[in-house]
């Protein structure tokens, strides 16, 4: 399987996620960590019903991966998640290890994958990690768009 296929299966399921989080109520943002073309763990947002700023899909998910993998590093370790990351998950990536970031739609106010800011590269930090945008982008943020206005109305 080609890699723009492997990369369109896994966000797909991170949409699944995504899209039930909405239904929850929650910001609909679905993740999934990837490891050796198997799936090691996957979430979505839970901030509001969890009462935790922190509650993000891509926190959620790293917590699980490195209690299944029964290690807080996680090398090799690929992310899908529907909407670019923020500075505090994406900060969560280099502690983690993480290889690789896959996203779907940009996020222009706090994306911190390469949008608002960048911190998948930095001098100084000791990991950096590679960042694949734009993954199904019109589903992710279609996804967003739909939530937010059923919000408004």
């Amino acid at each position: 399987m080609r890699s723009e296929e492997t990369d369109s299966l896994w966000m797909n399921a991170a949409l699944r996620l995504a899209r039930r989080a909405g239904k929850a109520g929650e910001v609909p943002v679905g993740a999934v960590a990837v490891l050796d073309g198997r799936k090691v763990a996957s979430a979505s947002n839970r901030s509001v019903g969890a009462r935790d700023p922190s509650a993000h899909a891509e926190i959620l998910c790293l917590r699980k991966a490195a209690s299944r993998l029964r290690n807080y590093r996680l090398n090799g370790i690929i992310l899908y998640v529907t909407k670019e990351p923020c500075a505090m998950c994406a900060g969560a990536f280099v502690w983690a290890r993480v290889g690789r970031v896959v996203y779907g739609c940009r996020d222009a106010k706090a994306g911190a994958c390469g949008s608002a800011l960048d911190l998948s590269n930095v001098k100084g930090f000791n990991h950096s990690f590679k960042v694949t945008g734009g993954v199904l982008e019109p589903e992710c943020r279609e996804v967003l768009r739909s939530f937010f206005r059923k919000k408004r109305d």
